[in-house]
């Protein structure tokens, strides 16, 4: 019995082709998308080489900001993102777990989707200025960092609010269900089976709101950072919460801009360590969340 060999029609060979020329395609664009952010990482941090060390992260700026380090913007920084993320994180999850888990589908819940997803898309100078009227001014708190830190925490809390949600409504609906028929409460299916299987999406807001906290200029300018803060001392608790305190954004801002003579690899310096930090908290966070979902069991 003769063997059937199957051979590839004009058709087929064309449609191997398209696929191949789209696949092509898609590749390039992505390319596209990282060789640009490759050749900026890699031209600041040749520009900031001369610079970097472990003297320029713990030195504080000295002769009017053209020379030491950048410890006291670093350290600001550091307390802007902490505290507003710590007002934030358990503001945002728990918002988001009412409105997906227990409030009922109607117009006043409606409303209120539809504020978060507005409030998301404000410009940060907006943000700014309702911070000060507020915090420095309306509650008496002053510019410091806890206003500042307030502040912040208001900007990024809408995309906390909507990627918890996205996160809990992924959840399916038969987990619910199988553990309300074995009699637990709502509040006992929540704790034990909504949120853990949804942490690595909530992580997801919350690296963002790191991100973006960090990087935030406009917000920090009206109601806490100033221009430049001699630190005493030189440990984590230099800052008191009602202090005014440098941020490496506006530092960078400041020196890039307001500042004459400065040395040309000292923006640059900064940069990288504003970069870092982002990146570095983005890498662990997502680490921690590979990790979470390698444990999911769906």
């Amino acid at each position: 019995m003769e063997s059937i060999t199957f051979t590839e029609t004009p058709f087929v060979r064309k449609k191997k082709r398209t696929e191949a020329l789209a696949k092509l395609i898609f590749f390039l664009m992505a390319l596209s998308m990282i060789i640009p952010l490759l050749l900026i990482i890699g031209y600041l941090v040749v520009q900031a080489w001369p610079i970097l060390s472990i003297d320029f992260l713990l030195e504080n700026p000295v002769n009017r900001m053209r020379a030491g380090g950048i410890w006291a913007p670093l350290l600001g920084t550091i307390y802007l993102v902490v505290i507003s993320l710590l007002v934030s994180a358990p503001i945002g999850v728990l918002a988001a777990v009412y409105l997906n888990e227990y409030a009922t589908d109607n117009w006043f819940t409606r409303i209120i989707n539809l504020a978060v997803v507005n409030l998301a898309g404000v410009p940060s100078i907006v943000h700014a200025l309702f911070g000060l009227g507020a915090f420095v001014l309306f509650a008496g708190i002053g510019r410091s960092i806890l206003a500042a830190s307030l502040t912040l925490a208001i900007m990024t809390l809408p995309v906390i609010i909507a990627s918890t949600k996205e996160a809990l409504a992924s959840v399916p609906m038969p987990f619910r269900t199988a553990c309300w028929n074995v009699g637990a409460t709502r509040w006992q299916t929540i704790r034990t089976i909504v949120l853990p299987n949804s942490i690595s999406g909530i992580l997801t807001g919350i690296i963002l709101q790191v991100s973006r906290a960090a990087g935030e200029t406009a917000p920090i300018m009206f109601t806490g950072a100033v221009f430049f803060k001699a630190l005493k001392d030189e440990g984590l608790f230099a800052y008191n919460l009602l202090d005014q305190c440098m941020a490496l954004s506006m530092h960078l801002f400041t020196i890039s801009t307001q500042v004459p003579d400065v040395p040309h690899a000292l923006p640059y310096g900064t940069a990288v360590v504003l970069m870092a930090i982002v990146l570095l908290t983005n890498g662990l966070s997502i680490a921690f969340r590979v990790y979470l979902r390698s444990r999911k069991k769906w």
